[in-house]
């Protein structure tokens, strides 16, 4: 391998990794200020958007960027999203199939055709998962899990709770502050009181952003610095096999083909899509194989979960089933005839 080729595999890596930390932040952000601000809402708000996220999730797994089915992948392992919506997204993530339609100047109704069949399986694959779960009583208990999540990561979350004294920060205590300022002002020293006040809870909530922040800072990278190990190697892995290779093996039995594409697909790297699209558009893949394996790529998903959730057979589970309904709905189109 050519110190060329060295240099074009990192590159791309940092490339691939540096796209997906504003998700990863804003994801991290958003699931802190849930955790400390939200209070009882997180579980009104996640039962509300239970049913209906696999419809959600499979559409933003549409747009043409990985990061969604990142962010997915983690807030599954926060329990804020289901295992439906989490599948959704990854079956339905175009990773880099759209950029590669594009620059080979194909005609946009072969692209929109696939992506349509990809969304549509992520929402019905999604629904049914969740339906299933809920059936057998194995869909969670209807409560976020974000304190866990940061547990596991050691970064201190437990600060953003306390103030520069050291005390609990608590709404109770901060409606008990608002009552004992009330009470001041009865009595006649609503100014002095009131501004210290004022002055005190400026402070505390200056306090508690940053913690937040920093928190979110930590795990994003944590995370990105695994992302980036990850899709280093196995860039080194895809260079030193060759496309040459990946089709001569694809294109020998159309069953073999399909479970192989798919294999491929769950390779975290965006070099899989791009093998797998280039190769449907040279002829060298049908459209069963090519499915299978666009199905199963979805992006950095299924590397942040295997990251973030510390239930490994979890993270397992749901790989295999990724991978299942990637082949299976890859044998159906091909069994179907079906060409984008």
């Amino acid at each position: 391998m050519t110190p060329g080729i060295i240099m074009d595999v990192l590159l791309d890596s940092v490339h691939d990794t540096l796209e997906l930390i504003p998700f990863l932040f804003l994801t991290y952000l958003a699931m802190e200020a849930l955790e400390h601000t939200a209070g009882g809402r997180t579980e009104r708000i996640i039962a509300r958007a239970d049913k209906s996220g696999p419809i959600v999730g499979a559409l933003l797994g549409a747009l043409p960027q990985c990061g969604f089915s990142a962010m997915a992948g983690t807030l599954y392992a926060a329990r804020v999203v289901s295992a439906g919506t989490l599948v959704s997204v990854i079956l339905a993530t175009s990773d880099e199939m759209i950029p590669v339609f594009v620059a080979h100047a194909e005609p946009s109704g072969r692209m929109f055709a696939i992506i349509g069949f990809k969304v549509v399986a992520g929402m019905l694959v999604g629904l049914a998962v969740d339906v299933v779960l809920r059936a057998l009583h194995r869909a969670g208990d209807g409560h976020a899990h974000i304190a866990e999540l940061c547990e596991a990561a050691h970064c201190d979350c437990g600060e953003i709770d306390s103030d520069a004294d050291g005390a609990s920060f608590s709404p109770e205590a901060g409606v008990a502050g608002e009552r004992d300022a009330a009470a001041a002002a009865a009595h006649g020293d609503a100014h002095g009181h009131g501004h210290a006040h004022d002055h005190g809870h400026g402070a505390s909530r200056g306090r508690r952003v940053w913690h937040i922040v920093r928190s979110a800072l930590v795990h994003t990278a944590e995370v990105t610095f695994f992302i980036f190990l990850v899709t280093l190697v196995f860039g080194f892995v895809i260079e030193a096999a060759g496309t040459d290779a990946i089709a001569q093996v694809l294109g020998s039995h159309p069953v073999r083909a399909t479970m192989l594409a798919a294999l491929i697909g769950l390779i975290p790297n965006c070099g899989a899509s791009v093998a797998i699209t280039q190769l449907y558009l040279q002829g060298s893949l049908a459209a069963g194989p090519m499915m299978a394996g666009l199905l199963v790529s979805g992006g950095m998903g299924l590397l942040v979960l295997f990251r973030t959730n510390r239930d490994m057979r979890q993270n397992l589970v749901i790989t295999a089933f990724v991978y299942v309904v990637g082949v299976v709905l890859g044998l159906v189109v091909a069994g179907l005839g079906i060409i984008f």
